[in-house]
């Protein structure tokens, strides 16, 4: 697919139907979240390639918010094999992704190659915050990752 801002994202299986903001790097040089009064939004790494373009697009959303508890990715852990996933996209087309897997990786041993490596195909990474929470940092102590691959043929 051409490159095409995203503008919604919705995963049936936990209930997700939320607006996605285009991020880019914050002041430590990492992909940028969103607000956290804006917890209910997915952000979308500008900087790299767009769902459904070739290459490893990204999308990024809090788990919860001391302001609001749950927040957009909160029940991502949750999603399975074969899943779906869809990204509505500022052309009027939808990619449609089928979950590959889901992995939870400490922050401190993140492997950046792994999750965001372009293999030349559409693929779609959603990450989140989990694990135990650190009160002395104020952060979670993972991320949890979805692994997603455009389906074929599921592009409208």
């Amino acid at each position: 697919m051409p490159r095409s801002q995203p503008t919604r994202i919705k995963i049936p299986r936990i209930g997700v139907d939320a607006p996605t903001a285009p991020l880019g790097l914050d002041r430590n040089q990492q992909i940028a979240v969103p607000p956290p009064q804006q917890s209910n939004t997915a952000g979308w790494y500008k900087l790299g390639p767009s769902p459904g373009e070739a290459g490893t697009a990204v999308v990024v959303g809090h788990v919860d918010s001391r302001a609001t508890g749950r927040a957009v990715f909160f029940r991502l852990g949750a999603l399975k094999r074969g899943d779906s996933i869809e990204v509505l996209r500022k052309d009027g087309r939808t990619a449609r992704f089928t979950v590959d897997g889901v992995a939870r990786y400490p922050k401190n041993k993140f492997p950046s190659a792994l999750v965001y490596g372009h293999t030349g195909k559409a693929q779609l990474r959603l990450i989140t915050c989990g694990g135990g929470y650190d009160k002395a940092t104020r952060s979670y102590k993972d991320n949890v990752v979805v692994f997603a691959s455009l389906a074929a043929g599921r592009v409208a």
